[in-house]
């Protein structure tokens, strides 16, 4: 499946955003890079599906302790607590996209030098752990 032009500059946007944010834990908890990083990564994700199927996506009732959590973290990140802020958007994160982690892993396997590491016998572990029972695939 091709991408539209888009969702290439959401994922550019993705990409960016969570660059921005790993910087910003990088040097302490800077709220400025942090914020930086929420916005593009927000942005990003709407790019890649869509503003009313992001609506949908974060809306969803299973999904609405995630969702508050994300965004009153993303909102603690703008009033400078980045600190609880990160930890309280983290959180939210788990619970929003923690399906699409085993799926992550998979394709990271897969990865040349990635998946050599994710493979190793104490790592396959902690990752098969982490990530739930293996994809059957």
């Amino acid at each position: 499946m091709w991408l539209s032009d888009t969702q290439k500059i959401g994922v550019g946007l993705t990409g960016f955003g969570v660059f921005f944010m790993i910087l910003g834990i990088l040097m302490f908890f800077d709220g400025g890079f942090l914020a930086i990083g929420n916005i593009l990564f927000l942005g990003g994700i709407t790019c890649i599906i869509g503003f009313s199927k992001t609506i949908t996506f974060f809306g969803r009732r299973e999904k609405i302790r995630g969702t508050v959590c994300f965004f009153l973290g993303v909102l603690l990140v703008f009033l400078k607590w980045a600190f609880v802020g990160v930890f309280l958007e983290a959180f939210g994160f788990i619970n929003l996209f923690g399906d699409f982690l085993p799926v992550v892993v998979n394709f990271l396997r897969n990865v040349p030098i990635i998946g050599n590491i994710l493979n190793l016998p104490g790592i396959a572990f902690f990752v098969d752990k982490l990530t739930g029972a293996k994809l059957p695939v």
